[in-house]
This record gives C-alpha cells, sequence and structure tokens, in this order.
C-alpha cells in the first residue's frame, strides 16, 4: 500500500505509519473514534464527529473505498487512507444450496476460518447465522461442529465482519434500503456465544445500531446450550432473543447430548430461564429440541417437555436430526415428528417443525465445521515456524 506523507496537512500532524493500517470494519463507535484521536491528535469532540461520519458509510453504505466518502475533506480522506482500511474477510468458500441457503467458508486471519449461513425467507425477509468461536468445546454429540476442537473466541469486529461479508454478497446497500433481503441474525453457528459474551455483546451493538447495519434487537437472538451464569447479563446488556439447545426432557439423557448439563443441570436451567430479563408472552423463550430416532421422541418426552416449560413463556422449534459423515444418530420419522408436535401443540405451545434448510451443502442445523481448521492455534504456529526454519 502508498503511504502518504500528511505531516502537513490539518487534521493529522503525523508522518506515514510503519505499522500496517488498522481495518475499521467491524470495530464499534468508541473503537473508531479512540483509533481517529490518536491518530490525527482530534480532540474528543471532533473525533466522535469524524467517527459518526465513517460509521454511517461504513454501515450504512457498505463503503470500502475511503475516496467514496464525499462528506469528508480529501485531505482527512487521504490521511484515512494512509494509516487505515475498511476490509472485509476473504470468502475461500461460497456455496448455494437448491433451496436458496448460502453458505460461506471465511478466512479472517492465518490459519483461522469460520462459516457463516444465509438462509432466505426466514424471520421478515431472511436470517443470517453467525458464528462467534472457532470451534466448540461442548461436544454435543449430535452435533458436527462440536467434532472441531476450539481455537479461539472470536473478536467483536470479526463477529460483524460476517454480517459485512454477507451483505456484500446479497447487495444488501444500503442498509436502510426498503426491500430486505437480511432482516434476522441468529446466533446459532460455530461455538458457544455466552463463552464469549463480551465480543457477542459488543457486535451486537454494532449491528443493531439505528445509524448503521440497523438490525432490531429484537431480530437478534442468541442460542446457547446453557451457560446460566451469564444469562442475566446477556438480557441486560443485549436485550436479545434467547433460544435455548435443550434437546431433553431428563437430565441422564441431556448430560449425553449436552454435556454442560453435566454442570448445570435442567432444573437450574430452566429457572435460569423464568428469570430471563424481558421474557414475556411477547418476547419468548425459543426452546430448540432435534429430533433423534428411538432417543428422545416419544409421546412420553412429548408430555415432559410439556411439563417442564410449564410457566415460561416458550415456544419450541423441533429440528429434524440432520446427517452428517459418522453421526452415531438418525433423524425420527416425520410421522414420529408430526405427532410429537401435536402433543405439544394440544397443550397450548407454538411446536413449528423447523424444514432443514442447506442439508446439500451442510449448511443445515449441526452440520457447520471449517474443513481447513482443526488444530489448535498453537500447533498451527509450531508447524508455521517449523517450515519458515
Amino acid at each position: 500500500m502508498t503511504r502518504l506523507d500528511i505531516s502537513n496537512r490539518p487534521e493529522t500532524g503525523l508522518s506515514a505509519p510503519s505499522e500496517p493500517p488498522i481495518n475499521l470494519a467491524g470495530l464499534s463507535r468508541a473503537e473508531i473514534a479512540q483509533h481517529l484521536s490518536d491518530a490525527f491528535a482530534l480532540d474528543p469532540k471532533k473525533a466522535k464527529m469524524r467517527s459518526s461520519q465513517l460509521w454511517r458509510w461504513i454501515y450504512q453504505h457498505g463503503v470500502t473505498d475511503f475516496d467514496a466518502m464525499t462528506d469528508i475533506a480529501k485531505d482527512m480522506r487521504a490521511g484515512l487512507a494512509a494509516q487505515f482500511v475498511v476490509a472485509r474477510p476473504e470468502v475461500t468458500e461460497r456455496l448455494v444450496s437448491v433451496d436458496g441457503t448460502r453458505k460461506y467458508l471465511l478466512r479472517l486471519g492465518p490459519g483461522v476460518e469460520v462459516e457463516c449461513v444465509y438462509i432466505p425467507d426466514v424471520g421478515r425477509a431472511g436470517a443470517l447465522c453467525v458464528s462467534s468461536q472457532v470451534g466448540c468445546t461442548l461436544a454435543c454429540t449430535f452435533c458436527h461442529t462440536g467434532t472441531q476442537k476450539l481455537v479461539r473466541n472470536l473478536t467483536a469486529a470479526e463477529i460483524v465482519n460476517q454480517v459485512m461479508a454477507v451483505k456484500d454478497d446479497l447487495e444488501e446497500w444500503p442498509s436502510n434500503a426498503d426491500a430486505r433481503r437480511l432482516s434476522n441474525i441468529v446466533f446459532m453457528g460455530m461455538g458457544e456465544p455466552l463463552y464469549n459474551l463480551d465480543n457477542v455483546s459488543t457486535a451486537i451493538d454494532v449491528i443493531s445500531d439505528g445509524d448503521g447495519i440497523s438490525i432490531s434487537r429484537r431480530r437478534i437472538t442468541v442460542s446457547t446450550s446453557g451457560v446460566v451464569p451469564e444469562f442475566k447479563r446477556l438480557g441486560e446488556e443485549t436485550s436479545a432473543m434467547l433460544a435455548i439447545s435443550l434437546h431433553a426432557t431428563n437430565d441422564p439423557l441431556r448430560d449425553v447430548l449436552v454435556p454442560i448439563n453435566r454442570k448445570y443441570k435442567i432444573e437450574e436451567l430452566l429457572e435460569a430461564c423464568r428469570n430471563y430479563p424481558g421474557a414475556s408472552n411477547a418476547r419468548r423463550i425459543t426452546f430448540e429440541y432435534v429430533m433423534l430416532k428411538d432417543v428422545n421422541d416419544s409421546d412420553a418426552e412429548a408430555r415432559a417437555l410439556v411439563k417442564l416449560l410449564k410457566g415460561i413463556p416458550a415456544k419450541i422449534n423441533l429440528i429434524p436430526f440432520n446427517p452428517w459423515p459418522g453421526a452415531p444418530y438418525e433423524c425420527s420419522s416425520w410421522d414420529r415428528i408430526e405427532a410429537f408436535a401435536e402433543i405439544i401443540s394440544r397443550a397450548g405451545y407454538a411446536s413449528p417443525i423447523r424444514t432443514p434448510r442447506g442439508r446439500d451443502i451442510f449448511a443445515a442445523c449441526g452440520q457447520l465445521k471449517s474443513e481447513s481448521v482443526k488444530k489448535r492455534a498453537s500447533e498451527i504456529r509450531r508447524e508455521a515456524a517449523a517450515n519458515a526454519n
């Protein structure tokens, strides 16, 4: 990149930096303002004004070229281009299902890749399933992602940039356009969001900001396997909708299917749901229940599920199991799923059966796994060092 000598330009006062340019895409308002203040010695008021201009160009208009930011003076644009970029993660693979679902493999850095999935005709217009970690620690036995070891948490910017990259592909700019194709965000991709709550919370702040991407917090859902101590903070900080990866009605079975249950039992989990900030009939908690043949799909378990959720403003998503290579389970028959749903519906709960989407490209629920990242970061670094010698 060509670096400019901007030492005599107004609002800058700096010579060309030797450090790599900082990527502003995905950063919060406060982070952008701080970078501008540090780079150009701006007072807080002027840094806030400049950051607001950049914010609208980056998040409302999707602009990646400082020269296109026409309400910013030319000399300031030159200074920005010398020290900053507005860059997207590299899309290393893009697959489109026969049903229109799109799966993206994004490279966030050397040896760091995640998957995210856009599903059309979900929510108001379409939903994006984003990842919060590279890999996962929970090892849920029905989930393909759980077979990939955790590499690390994603930063807030890396979470936001999944949304930005998909908006590029959907040609979803400006963000305030009337005809949206992306209306909902679901944290149901790789990883456990509540093990990365600081970054998830900051990312939600960016995604929901009305001057930018502007996706309502009521259209943002965070799915957790049950990290109970973080429920209160999630609700208070983000006002996001809550989804629980439940999948069993008794502790012995859930201990196997969702091993975090050994730490936070069903009774404790459901009590935390009853106390979730903002939960009401207008903001119901979603309980996800994967249908596993001869494992958790009997009439008795449907009745037990109804009993468990008594007093909780809830809806129940029944998820036909999506197979993956080496999976130890089979999907329940459609007749069995419908019989299970009927029992729940008669008890007064909404019980939609989630239509499998993107199975042909391994983009369905529980199928995500970045094929090229199966090693811990430390292993990658060791191999890189060995190859350099």
